[in-house]
């Protein structure tokens, strides 16, 4: 740990970087009853602290190193640190981006004059890409997050957090993807000031370093979620396992839902729109304070990035009423007579603020209700829901069901008395020019699509709803072009929301 720290202190990371502020969120403090602070490292010069340890490694090469070249792998803010990082040094770059990269970010990273190769649909398979280009020319590889100078200039955000607080902090929140980020943060508080708890914090759906300190030893996560794609890391690197294993104090985890409504507070307290990866630390913090009842503490949360998509925004808004709890969701089953749906309206939702109403007739017995409502979370959804089931309305809590918020609340048409062999699948697809065509031209020719919902979030992959008339003896076939596709995928024709509504 000593090389780190002395490491930390004689980075070259100002060359590149500059000292980000340590605002009070004010609006959040009152909220929260705590003191909470935003370290806005969405203010770099390449809207991410990730050109701290780009540059640190790169100014640190050799010149032998230096003249060979720099190559690196990376969907965003890592590649946009080591192009910078290159230009202003003078080196040639070279960046291998997945063919899913968005072009925001792909105009980003050439605007620096790097060289840019496009391959793969994901971050693992550009780096293979890369590793392989890197033999064939000799160039001088910058990892994202496993290199001790990589992670000495990312834990500079520890020095400065100590100096700008005077060293009178309680918890520092810190997102995670590599580990890189609180791997230095970590070593550096614990040196210097062991009582600052140091919390990191994942998504759910990435969560490769909280699976690797449960079980204590690098973890290889199957998939990786996709909003947060600025964390999105299968496996964390070894010396950022071991340093944190070491030092951090905890992982949390948070949903998309949180991510959102985090993204919202930061928002209305700074005016600027991080990404969601860089909203992490935060969501984090508030899922904390409810949790632990903390009060009066001084909160630290990083803001690690704004490299966001302005199209994703429409996905953020309307997640956002979940994540802060906002908006419940609930399926209900109605009688299907004359004056049942004004009788509904009258007795339940008379005095509730609506934020969704969908009506469709199931059969000549029985009618669906799909509707969000306004009325706050966790005990007040029970309330709710037990006022339903005493009126004796057949009730579903949705608000939680990944499959109504993403799909099913933006369809139409209801139930086929035809597809009557239908099975139900959530894809993720890569968003580039092909993908789609490629899964139908694939598919079985016996198999008949009797349903298909797509709506395009902004992000580097698309998810896909689909519906499957598939013969039975087709089973086999089924999995082998599943697997063969390569995309992730998950079964949901037992799903409630759907049964209800659509089977």
């Amino acid at each position: 740990m000593q090389e780190i720290i002395r490491q930390i202190l004689t980075s070259k990371v100002y060359e590149a970087a500059i000292e980000t502020p340590l605002e009070e969120a004010t609006g959040l403090s009152a909220e929260l009853n705590n003191r909470i602070l935003l370290k806005r490292e969405d203010l770099q010069p390449v809207f991410s602290f990730k050109l701290r340890g780009a540059y640190n490694k790169i100014a640190h090469l050799s010149d032998k190193e230096k003249g060979r070249g720099i190559i690196a792998a990376s969907a965003g803010n890592h590649a946009q640190g080591v192009a910078f990082s290159a230009q202003k040094l003078g080196l040639k770059s070279l960046i291998v981006m997945p063919l899913t990269t968005p072009q925001i970010k792909i105009d980003a990273v050439k605007a620096f004059g790097t060289e840019i190769v496009l391959y793969g649909d994901n971050y693992s398979e550009a780096a293979e890409r890369c590793r392989e280009i890197q033999q064939e020319t000799g160039m001088t590889y910058i990892h994202p997050f496993d290199d001790e100078l990589v992670i000495a200039g990312q834990g500079t955000v520890a020095d400065e957090l100590l100096r700008q607080s005077a060293g009178k902090l309680d918890v520092v929140f810190v997102p995670v993807g590599g580990g890189g980020l609180i791997a230095g943060i970590a070593a550096y508080f614990k040196a210097l000031s062991p009582d600052v708890k140091v919390i990191g914090v994942e998504p759910v759906d990435s969560d490769a370093m909280y699976q690797s300190l449960q079980n204590g030893k690098r973890v290889t996560l199957d998939s990786v979620g996709i909003f947060a794609d600025g964390v999105a890391v299968q496996k964390i690197g070894e010396l950022t396992f071991e340093l944190c294993r070491q030092h951090v104090d905890e992982i949390i985890r948070v949903t998309t839902d949180e991510l959102c409504g985090a993204i919202k507070s930061i928002y209305q307290e700074t005016r600027s729109i991080v990404e969601p990866a860089g909203a992490l630390a935060i969501a984090g913090l508030k899922q904390y304070v409810q949790q632990k009842s903390l009060d009066g503490k001084t909160l630290v949360a990083i803001n690690s990035g704004a490299n966001m998509n302005f199209e994703r925004l429409r996905y953020v808004s309307e997640r956002t009423q979940t994540g802060e709890g906002r908006e419940s969701l609930f399926a209900v089953t109605i009688p299907e007579k004359s004056g049942a749906l004004r009788h509904f309206c009258n007795t339940i939702m008379g005095k509730v603020d609506i934020t969704e109403f969908n009506y469709r007739l199931a059969d000549r017995s029985q009618a669906q209700l799909f509707i969000g409502v306004s009325i706050g979370s966790g005990s007040a959804r029970t309330e709710f829901a037990r006022r339903l089931n005493d009126e004796d309305y057949k009730t579903i809590d949705l608000t939680d069901n990944e499959l109504a918020k993403t799909h099913l609340r933006y369809m139409i048409g209801g139930r086929s008395a035809e597809a009557n062999r239908e099975r139900l699948f959530r894809f993720w697809f890569p968003e580039r020019p092909g993908a789609l065509t490629k899964f139908l031209a694939d598919m079985g020719k016996d198999w008949n699509i009797s349903l298909f919902h797509y709506r395009s979030q902004g992000g580097e992959f698309g998810r896909v709803l689909i519906g499957l008339e598939i013969p039975d003896q087709n089973e086999k076939q089924l999995k082998a072009f599943f697997d063969n596709l390569g995309y992730h995928y998950i079964e949901e024709t037992d799903d409630p929301a759907y049964q209800l509504f659509l089977h």
